[in-house]
């Protein structure tokens, strides 16, 4: 099946003629020179290259529409019309029939869509790469949007992520930047992601809990999950609107303040990763709509939950220490900070190690996100990884690729945005509140019940910890005595295995002296009594001496 897959993707890339994506400067090698000749000459689509593009992604199923989704955020890195198209991925993906639609909806929920609803639209209020999404009305008068998987799509996803670990294990075994990089580790990441979106029912958990976390904020909005109406291929949410955040002509044309609008999607993002430690993990354009009924003040609107992404403790500390030190430009602490967390081998050259992290991002401070291409950054510091062997942390990619999503859409809302004046205070005061006295606190606040639960139980624990404490003396003093029991038997094998070797070439001596005669060797009295000295000698230290 893999290979079947491989050919597949191959005859797409040919099909489409991808190679014209391919910069003019690029050095083939000769084979693939003679391939590309051969196809120029066979086929020549008629669409652009940026269309063709967006239709291959679509061909190959969700792996690649996923890709083309991140892809379609940076436009510092492709052409207008490359990112023009590619953005039709968010939501344009083509449907899928309504009959089929249909059907898994009265499967799933067990009864006729005339007697779930009282009204359903059969044309698809939007079609993405995993799911498809239609308007309804529920019999209690609601109006909501009904989620369907489509149908097969877990056996293509299943197909491409056995493809992505096959190239995975080809780039960690012959590739020198292979083992460093982990991508067998990723692929395997990416896999639980994507399989994640298959379920509805977590989609449905994961929405309901960020609605509670953010339930009469005023800054994001999570629709209502009707859970009668959820099964692990259908979902109905309460239906929401509003504009797109791609569409910043009708924000701007409605009065909206792009400003603060970018600078609450910053917010959001951070609360989401260090308070919450919950975050939408997918919050491309497709998936985040603006409320813009207040232009002055408006405010996001999240859908498809179904990535949410958390760090452990100790990542999220690492990950916040490094961030306040990007912010002030101390580039030691960086270098420090990924030594001491094991980012970078324990013996690296801290001091050469910052100063090549301050050559990749001292250029891009003070500067407006339009003229920063974060794309170069991270290439600059790929590079640096390369040199001081800098390990990929698998469980930091679905964040780097959210950073790659909100930075996309803050350049789409508001390009004179500074992302570091922006987060720096907050980061500050997150810091602030976790390390001083009121974080103190807090932590003590959030451990009182469990001390008070235990209060009653300390002084037996207090027993207990002092009959322990003598229970070990007793049995360090019982191993002593034992290991001095064992360094005594040891030195007495070692004389006796010292004596038996030399009783033993005592007696070999002997025998070899005693034995002469008989083999015809003239020997005198003082030999053969010297040879009966040297056996008596040999029983001693063998048989004797203790």
């Amino acid at each position: 099946m893999r290979l079947l897959r491989i050919i597949r993707i191959l005859w797409v890339v040919c099909k489409n003629r991808l190679d014209r994506l391919l910069p003019a400067d690029w050095v083939l090698p000769w084979w693939a020179r003679t391939a590309l000749s051969i196809l120029r000459l066979v086929r020549t689509p008629s669409e652009s290259p940026a269309v063709s593009l967006r239709q291959s992604l679509e061909q190959l199923g969700p792996v690649f529409v996923k890709f083309g989704q991140i892809l379609s955020t940076r436009r510092d890195l492709f052409p207008d019309d490359v990112a023009d198209e590619l953005q039709k991925l968010q939501d344009q993906v083509p449907a899928f029939a309504t009959a089929d639609a249909r059907q898994i909806i009265e499967t799933a929920l067990g009864g006729k869509i005339d007697s779930l609803f009282t009204a359903f639209d059969d044309e698809p209020l939007a079609s993405a790469s995993v799911a498809q999404v239609h308007t309804a009305n529920l019999k209690t008068g609601e109006s909501v949007v009904v989620k369907i998987i489509r149908p097969g799509i877990d056996i293509i996803i299943k197909q491409d992520l056995r493809v992505m670990y096959l190239l995975a294990n080809i780039l960690e075994r012959s590739w020198e930047d292979g083992k460093r990089l982990h991508p067998i580790a990723v692929v395997r990441d990416y896999e639980r992601t994507i399989l994640d979106e298959l379920d509805l029912l977590l989609e449905a958990a994961n929405a309901t809990q960020l609605r509670k976390h953010w339930n009469d904020s005023g800054k994001l909005y999570v629709p209502r999950v009707y859970w009668d109406y959820c099964r692990t291929n259908v979902m109905v949410m309460e239906r929401i609107h509003g504009f797109g955040a791609a569409d910043v002509q009708g924000l701007s044309s409605r009065g909206v303040n792009l400003q603060k609008l970018a600078h609450l999607g910053v917010e959001i993002f951070f609360t989401q990763v260090f308070e919450h430690n919950f975050f939408h993990a997918d919050m491309h354009p497709g998936n985040v709509f603006i409320d813009a009924s207040d232009p002055e003040n408006p405010t996001y609107i999240a859908l498809d939950c179904a990535i949410i992404g958390s760090l452990t403790e100790n990542d999220k500390n690492y990950l916040a220490r490094n961030l306040l030190a990007f912010f002030h430009q101390d580039y030691y602490e960086v270098a420090r900070l990924h030594v001491e967390s094991e980012w970078v081998p324990l013996d690296t050259d801290i001091k050469e190690f910052e100063a090549v992290i301050r050559s990749v991002c001292e250029p891009i401070f003070q500067k407006p996100i339009s003229e920063i291409s974060f794309g170069k950054v991270l290439l600059s510091l790929f590079q640096t990884a390369r040199r001081f062997d800098m390990e990929v942390q698998p469980q930091l990619v679905l964040l780097q690729k959210t950073l790659l999503n909100i930075e996309g859409m803050g350049r789409q809302l508001y390009p004179q945005l500074d992302l570091w004046q922006t987060a720096a205070p907050y980061m500050e005061r997150w810091m602030k509140d976790r390390m001083g006295l009121r974080g103190l606190l807090k932590q003590v606040g959030n451990h009182a019940p469990d001390l008070i639960e235990q209060l009653p139980e300390l002084p037996q624990l207090a027993l207990s910890a002092v009959m322990e404490l003598r229970h070990l003396g007793r049995n360090n003093r019982q191993q002593t005595r034992l290991l001095e029991q064992l360094r005594v038997s040891l030195e007495a094998s070692n004389r006796q295995q010292r004596a038996s070797r030399i009783g033993g070439l005592a007696l070999l001596l002997a025998l070899v002296v005693t034995t002469l005669p008989a083999a015809g060797v003239a020997t005198s009295v003082e030999l053969l009594t010297g040879a009966g000295v040297l056996g008596a000698i040999g029983v001693y230290w063998m048989f004797i001496k203790p």
